[in-house]
């Protein structure tokens, strides 16, 4: 016991390690299933390099753990296979935990900003970041010039307190931050994920103060030595699965359910969010024809006509205009009083149409771009007015003139004298009055109560 005690090999070292590569395992399947088995699209920026670094902090804190107790017992040819600084400070610290809570730090900060301040937040994600982790850097840096560590990866109690310090500062600073957005009604499990997040890293780095103190400083007795090695790996392999898997950085991806067989319930932001009609503004009656030599603006208000432009224009690979112009509809069609719903969608929008490099970038110009960008109220009514302008302007002079000659448009037409000619079959067959007829519509919000009435008042007349 003695010997392993020290060189480690231990049966409860193997069973440690056991439990950290099932962790391993089921943190990434949890990263990976929802894109493989719902077959969803990758996110871009920031909504997926932050989750992607915290799986990679995750996986370099669990290395750490594991290369600087001495859980398994191996033979270290090379250098750094021996670096205690490789493994219990570089990677453990700045790599490993400090990474780890920055990158969450980093998302309640952009939460505060958007839902609180309303606007985009000042630094950008990835600079925030290193700002965040700078400490750890320097800690880092601190101890590799003063080598504290003995040969056994061991430090003083002198040196133990102000990194236990360091971390629970982190954390501190986590619930802080989670705090001042505890009045924000989200609509999706931003703030419930935060609020895990700070409870599970609270009680890990409790466990984790008191076993790094038993394995740092009575290493003289083998027994607490390898219970507290084994605490150690415990508390990381719990630690980084159940912190990644509370991700408030994809609101439309926590609700999908690794549990359940069927499709997500959402597949767009409109739909989450509950928008009526998926944003379709009734300016016309559904049941009427289209007049095509209406001005653009106007035809794009019908559903159907829109439907086919947008297939024209993807089919030209030019669609990010017209998907664009549905979008903004539909956030159109949120109450002015609904601040939280008016944000998620206009940060869905800005996410995948405005900044640079978005999935679907659309041409406007740099002064509206950041017009937008620089916005102080994401939820006001005119946020996008600008950008509409200029892309109606855009489809009026490309695509709208090659549209009228397509085959998009002869079948839109088509379906749309064959829809006239059934409904006018309707209206001859309705055993109504003409002036009760004029005003039968599916969008007529007065139709029932109007019919049932007018019936009565008849005789009379």
């Amino acid at each position: 016991m003695t010997r392993c005690a020290i060189t480690g090999g231990c049966p409860s070292d193997y069973v440690a390690v056991s439990i950290s590569a099932l962790c391993v395992f089921l943190l990434l399947a949890r990263s990976a299933i929802p894109f493989l088995y719902y077959k969803l699209s990758i996110p871009k920026g920031s909504a997926f390099w932050v989750p992607a670094i915290q799986i990679l902090a995750s996986l370099d804190l669990m290395v750490a753990i594991v290369m600087s107790v001495n859980l398994i017992k191996i033979e270290k040819r090379h250098w750094w296979w021996n670096s205690c600084y490789i493994w219990a400070v570089w990677l453990e610290g700045p790599f490993g935990f400090g990474l780890l809570l920055s990158c969450r730090i980093v998302q309640v900060f952009h939460l505060y900003f958007i839902f609180v301040k309303k606007h985009l937040p000042p630094l950008r994600s990835h600079i925030f970041l290193l700002l965040v982790l700078l400490p750890w850097v320097a800690a880092a840096a601190f101890i590799q010039l003063k080598k504290p560590l003995n040969h056994r990866c061991q430090m003083s109690a002198q040196w133990v307190a102000p990194l236990m310090v360091l971390h629970s500062i982190y954390v501190v600073i986590f619930v802080g931050l989670t705090r001042s957005i505890q009045h924000v009604n989200f609509r999706f499990d931003e703030l419930t994920d935060l609020w895990r997040g700070v409870l599970v890293s609270t009680l890990s780095v409790v466990l984790w103060v008191v076993a790094y103190i038993l394995n740092e400083i009575h290493d003289d007795v083998d027994w607490l030595r390898i219970a507290s090695r084994f605490l150690l790996a415990l508390m990381t392999s719990v630690f980084i699965l159940a912190f990644f898997s509370y991700s408030s950085s994809q609101p439309l991806l926590s609700q999908v359910s690794l549990s359940k067989r069927e499709c997500p319930a959402y597949e767009s932001m409109s739909q989450a969010l509950g928008i009526p009609n998926n944003g379709i503004q009734p300016q016309r009656r559904q049941s009427m024809a289209v007049d095509c030599n209406e001005p653009l603006d106007k035809l794009l208000l019908d559903r159907r006509f829109r439907r086919s432009f947008m297939a024209f224009a993807d089919s030209c690979l030019a669609g990010e205009s017209v998907h664009f112009y549905e979008e903004v509809l539909e956030l159109g069609e949120l109450p002015a009083d609904d601040s939280v719903s008016r944000i998620y969608m206009a940060r869905h929008i800005i996410q995948k149409y405005i900044v640079s490099g978005a999935p679907m970038e659309v041409n406007i110009s740099h002064r509206t771009r950041q017009q937008i960008l620089n916005s102080v109220d994401l939820g006001h009514p005119d946020l996008f007015k600008t950008a509409l302008i200029e892309l109606l302007q855009l489809m009026k002079t490309n695509l709208a003139r090659d549209y009228w000659s397509s085959v998009y448009y002869m079948k839109f037409k088509e379906a749309d004298a064959k829809m006239s000619a059934h409904e006018l079959e309707m209206v001859t067959n309705w055993n109504i009055t003409p002036r009760l007829s004029c005003v039968h519509a599916p969008d007529d919000p007065f139709h029932q109560e109007n019919l049932f009435k007018s019936s009565d008042v008849m005789p009379s007349q």
